[in-house]
Formats: C-alpha cells, sequence, structure tokens
C-alpha cells in the first residue's frame, strides 16, 4: 500500500495494550490513515467519499470505496512497517500468506460508476468454486472469495478477489444500490439495498438470478443487514421504523418502531440475539429481533454546546457495528467523533476525534475498526481487545441456536433466563 497507486499511508500512533472491559476507558489510537492519490478526471457526477469499508471474513483483504468510482482490494494486514508491534493477523495461516514473491498483491477495480455498497462472501466458500469454474472453465477448481459492489445506477458487479476479475453484472434496480450483505452461511445468496425503496435476493450460484423482491419502504433503503444465524434480515430506510424480515420466506416478520427520525444503520450481534438500529434522532437502539422489545437506548450526547442555534442535529448516526465477539459496539456520528460502548453500559467508554465519518466496520479478529470519510479517507483505530468470560461465551453459544422464545422455556431460573436473553447487562 505504500506505491502511489494506493494513496497515502501514514502512521500515526502504536498499538495500545489489551485492555480489561473495566479499563477500556482509553480514547483509540489512530493507527494508519490510507489517504487517496491524486483525483482522477472523471465528470461532475463523481464524488470522493468514502460511503463503505469491508474486511474479509478471514481477515486477509481489504476493501476501500476511495470515491471517483475506484475500489481498492488491499491485502491485510498492511505493509509490515506499518504494523504496530503485538499485532497479528491471525488468518495469515500459511507460509505463502507472508509478504514477498507471488503474495496477494493489491488491485484496484474501476467501478466506472460511484461506488456506494461493498460486501465479502464468506471464505472460503465451497459453492463459489462453481461459479469460478462456470466462467473460467481453464483455470483449475478452485475456491474464490468474491467482492459485491453496489453502483450508482443501481448496478452490482461481482469481483473475483485474487484477480480482480468482474464474474458478474446484476441489473434490476433502478437508482443506487446503497448497501450489500451476503448470508454468513456460504450460500452465495446476496442482499441488495436501493434508494429505489426495494431489496433484492440474489443467487450467485445461478448465474446471478434475482429470486425476490421485497416491497414495502416508503424511502430508500440505506442499510441491510443478515443475522449470522441465516434466519432474519433486517432493512433500514429513510423512516422512523426498521423492517426484519424472514429469510426463509422472504415475508415481513414486524416492524420494530421506537425511533423519531431516518434510521440509517443497524447490525446483529454475532449470535443474533440482539439487533442495533442507528438514526438521524441521534439514538441508537438496542432490540431483541425474536420478540420486538426495546432492550436499551443509547443516546448521543454532545460533548460540546453547539455553536449556534441551528436545528441541525450534529449527533445525528451515521453508522454503528458490533464487536465480533458482541461485547462492544462503535458508532459514527456526525458530530466528529468516533464512540465506542460497552454492552452492559449506557454510556460510551472511548471516544476519538474524527471529521467527517460516513461508516465503520471491525476487524473481523478484534482490535482494528476501520472508518471511512466524506474525503475518501480511511483510519485505523484501536479498539478494546479483551478475553470474553465464561458466562458470555456460554451465551453466546446458546444464543447462536436457540431463540428468545425457546430460552423463555427452558426449565431453568429466571435469573438465568434473564441472562440468556440480555435482560441483565
Amino acid at each position: 500500500c505504500q506505491d502511489a497507486k494506493a494513496g497515502k499511508i501514514k502512521l500515526l500512533a502504536g498499538w495500545s495494550e489489551p485492555l480489561l472491559p473495566s479499563l477500556c476507558s482509553e480514547e483509540p489510537l489512530l493507527l494508519a490513515e490510507l489517504k487517496p492519490g491524486r483525483p482522477h478526471q472523471f465528470d461532475w457526477k463523481s464524488s470522493c467519499e468514502t460511503w463503505s469499508v469491508a474486511f474479509s471474513p478471514d481477515g486477509s483483504w481489504f476493501a476501500w470505496s476511495q470515491g471517483h468510482c475506484i475500489v481498492k482490494l488491499i491485502p491485510w494486514p498492511l505493509e509490515e512497517q506499518f504494523i504496530p508491534k503485538g499485532f497479528e493477523a491471525k488468518s495469515r495461516s500459511s507460509k505463502n500468506d507472508t509478504k514477498g514473491p507471488g503474495s496477494p498483491k493489491e488491485k484496484t477495480l474501476d467501478c466506472g460508476q460511484i461506488v456506494w455498497g461493498l460486501a465479502f462472501s464468506p471464505w472460503p466458500s465451497p459453492p463459489s468454486r462453481k461459479l469460478w469454474a462456470r466462467h473460467h472453465p481453464q483455470v483449475p477448481d478452485i475456491s474464490c472469495l468474491i467482492l459485491a459492489t453496489g453502483l450508482n445506477d443501481g448496478q452490482i458487479k461481482i469481483w473475483e478477489v485474487q484477480t480482480g476479475l468482474l464474474l458478474l453484472n446484476l441489473s434490476g434496480h433502478q437508482d443506487v444500490v446503497r448497501d450489500l450483505s451476503f448470508t454468513p452461511s456460504g450460500s452465495l445468496i446476496l442482499v441488495s439495498a436501493s434508494r429505489d425503496k426495494t431489496l433484492r435476493i440474489w443467487d450467485l450460484n445461478k448465474h446471478g438470478k434475482q429470486i425476490q423482491v421485497l416491497s414495502g419502504h416508503l424511502q430508500w433503503v440505506y442499510c441491510c443487514s443478515i443475522s449470522p444465524d441465516c434466519s432474519m434480515l433486517c432493512s433500514a430506510a429513510g423512516e422512523k421504523s426498521v423492517f426484519l424480515w424472514s429469510m426463509r420466506s422472504y415475508t415481513l416478520i414486524r416492524k420494530l418502531e421506537g425511533h423519531q427520525s431516518s434510521v440509517v444503520s443497524c447490525d446483529f450481534s454475532p449470535d443474533s440475539a440482539l439487533l442495533v438500529t442507528a438514526s438521524y434522532d441521534t439514538n441508537v437502539i438496542m432490540w431483541d429481533p425474536y420478540t420486538g422489545e426495546r432492550l436499551r437506548l443509547l443516546h448521543h450526547t454532545q460533548l460540546d454546546p453547539p455553536m449556534d442555534d441551528s436545528d441541525v442535529h450534529i449527533s445525528s448516526l451515521r453508522s454503528v457495528c458490533f464487536s465480533p465477539e458482541g461485547l462492544y459496539l462503535a458508532t459514527v456520528a456526525d458530530d466528529r467523533l468516533l464512540r465506542i460502548w460497552a454492552l452492559e453500559l449506557k454510556t460510551p467508554i472511548a471516544f476519538a476525534p474524527m471529521t467527517n465519518g460516513l461508516c465503520c466496520t471491525f476487524f473481523p479478529h478484534g482490535g482494528v475498526i476501520a472508518t471511512g470519510t466524506r474525503d475518501g479517507h480511511v483510519q485505523f483505530w484501536t479498539a478494546p481487545r479483551v478475553l470474553s468470560s465464561l458466562k458470555h461465551l456460554c451465551r453466546k453459544a446458546l444464543r447462536s441456536f436457540l431463540t428468545t422464545y425457546q430460552v423463555l422455556a427452558l426449565p431453568i431460573p429466571k435469573k438465568m433466563k434473564e441472562f440468556l436473553t440480555y435482560r441483565t447487562f
């Protein structure tokens, strides 16, 4: 990532030592920053925002929508001289993954349109071998990692990560494809959310066949998230309510109502037991997706008083995401702050100053948060790295296959049921 094509990388701070949950009050440290190189000369419709960033599920690649119709695919970890001592990417498990001849190289994907959404397929994904073989019969039968890109013109382009080749072009949406999400099971089912007020379901194992259109939203759909157990789909539009859909029947399960303004981001916990939604009303709501119960409200209070009497909500939320172990949340707001929240607390445990933030995501093995900005930059921050308690690990394991109703039906003490259903934090 050092070369001019990748843009500039600036190391700004070292790595912090792992912290216990009760001690995680230090500000996140800025580890590194990616900046676009000299912008290409496109027409006036092009923009430079980083609307989306994503790590591959195994942590071996980072995708950066850097604006001007370009996506950068960057091998992770970054060049060794930029990685603070003590950080190791667990995804690197073979000698072939080390830096050197034949190792993965950064790629530039010219999508031809402004890129709004990014999503990696699960890795390894056995069905992807069929997709690869179908389009490249001369290539040996190997598994491949896929990146989906949602574009300004309503198209979805599917890329093979290792080679940067375009595999498929999915057409159907009539407006911007704002967000994308693959089913975590590896079935290569892709969900897309669009400004045309619909969500569409695609099967990449069937040449990208569109298998369902989900209608019902009255405003642009900003975000879609599939639960890790692949049973539910959440969609957030420019409305006060959030829609929950069944991923088995593709029908609406319920609407979650509680926000006072447009909901713009949503994410499921790693065990599928919790759902968080972020809104322009400056609040994050934590829900039980099975019962529709509102469990907690996280209010984004301004640290500094406003400079004028403007009605603009400078704490409007842009993005929310769960940490990979499910103990923390990260949020990005218009008040120029990245916040980190502990699951059991109602106030943030840490803040970091960032300008014009738009999106955030955790590294899949923890310890790092990536954020994207309106300037086309990506920043990497330290995040809490802790050992989960045995209680939390047991809860996470049980909730990965038990619904709230199934837990409540168990012949166990009431306090245990409350803990397993996140009624006690």
